[in-house]
């Protein structure tokens, strides 16, 4: 694909609250996330750290002090499902990949990645393609897709902990179904891929190197 640029941006992890995320973090990667701010448009809020140049870790949360959103929260915050298991612990939801061309990437979709929304925070702006039910896609194997409109990216400004991403991997019954999902919206390269029996369960692995060696981000619960 050569008219397409897409990257990995970020990793979400869920929590049913802030400090439930951030012990979360501390006890799996040995680090403390820092506070990062909220996300008013959808009823959020969220700590924030470097994992490598130019993609982060985030870890998000339902804010109890903001005002509900008109539309379903992202990441699936409003699913009982994944209300329920983030209510046993944090863990990792989903991915998100930033592409040159967001329209363009959309269109070129096979799954249905929603409306692309308009949205900021103080200097940073960006454009997000947020499913009208708020739904992960494919139970967070497949990444959000969206598109920063600054003129660096905005993990420069992170705290830098000492973590780095090494990898991603996706694991599911029909892996090459998730390969032509992943191939046509550019992200093919970005992961691996890996093939389980029908009937396992499909999850996603995050590799971390950390101050402490080598750590997993799962979201498997």
């Amino acid at each position: 694909m050569t008219d397409l640029t897409t990257a990995i941006d970020h990793l979400a992890v869920g929590a049913a609250t802030l400090k439930d995320g951030v012990n979360y973090i501390r006890d799996a990667l040995g680090v403390d996330i820092p506070r990062g701010g909220e996300h008013p448009h959808m009823g959020t809020h969220n700590h924030l750290m470097q994992l490598g140049e130019g993609l982060f870790l985030e870890v998000i949360a339902i804010n109890p002090e903001g005002e509900p959103p008109a539309r379903p929260r992202w990441f699936g915050l409003d699913d009982p499902s994944v209300r329920s298991s983030i209510l046993q612990r944090p863990r990792l939801l989903t991915w998100v990949a930033n592409t040159t061309d967001l329209p363009l990437a959309t269109s070129k979709a096979l799954d249905d990645y929603g409306e692309i929304t308009g949205l900021s925070r103080g200097d940073l702006s960006w454009s997000f393609a947020l499913p009208r039910d708020g739904r992960l896609l494919a139970a967070g194997l497949l990444p959000y897709l969206m598109q920063w409109h600054c003129d660096a990216h905005p993990s420069g400004r992170m705290t830098d902990t000492g973590c780095q991403l090494e990898s991603l991997s996706l694991y599911h019954p029909y892996a090459q179904w998730l390969e032509a999902q992943l191939d046509a919206i550019g992200a093919r390269h970005l992961v691996t891929v890996v093939s389980l029996s029908s009937g396992e369960v499909p999850r996603l692995e995050a590799r971390i190197k950390t101050p402490s060696g080598p750590r997993t981000l799962s979201s498997a619960f």
